[in-house]
């Protein structure tokens, strides 16, 4: 899950990079990315954690 973080972090970058040049189109797509990308972590995050609760009940 630390890659999936890791990534969503290089297309925050991307996309800061990307609006301060004027690249409107390519900033949105990875801000999107990041969006998933972050949003996905936190599911499986959430999801790992209850499975651990599970486990030790």
């Amino acid at each position: 899950m630390g890659n999936l973080l890791h990534y969503a972090i290089v297309f925050l970058v991307v996309a800061l990079a990307a609006a301060f040049l004027g690249f409107g189109g390519v900033a949105g797509t990875a801000m999107e990315g990041a969006r998933i990308l972050f949003w996905v972590a936190i599911v499986l995050f959430v999801v790992s954690l209850i499975a651990g609760l599970v486990r030790r009940a």
